[in-house]
């Protein structure tokens, strides 16, 4: 089950926000997290309750965690975690995903992406 924190997140000379990126396009459900945060805990129980496998990246345990923070609050509007994108999107945080997970909507979001995997598999 997706647990996988990423330990090559924050070691290349990229930008935060290029690796954000490149992280949010390899991997189906991506969360920026804490390791110490029972919001960030929370989302990823739901993950796993699904069955969903997802990247985790804990900011607390990267050497540049606070700029990747910077970044993604650039990106999303808010610093404060988790934040969470889902087949490339950003989604919220953990009452956002909660949310959507009661209306029956997160699934189908991890399902689309799953399918535009196999597509590109096929093209390959």
């Amino acid at each position: 089950m997706g647990n996988g924190t990423s330990s090559s997140v924050g070691k290349s000379a990229s930008t935060p926000v290029n690796q954000i990126q490149e992280t949010i396009s390899n991997n189906c459900v991506v969360i920026f997290s804490k390791t110490s945060c029972s919001y960030c805990s929370m989302a990823k129980k739901i993950f796993c309750d699904m069955n969903v496998n997802y990247k985790a990246v804990e900011l607390d345990m990267l050497e540049y965690g606070s700029q990747f923070q910077d970044a993604l609050h650039k990106m999303t509007g808010e610093r404060t975690v988790p934040r969470i994108f889902v087949n490339g999107t950003f989604i919220g945080g953990a009452m956002d995903t909660h949310r959507l997970h009661k209306e029956g909507k997160m699934l189908p979001l991890v399902h689309q992406c799953n399918f535009k995997k196999s597509k590109r598999k096929e093209v390959e």
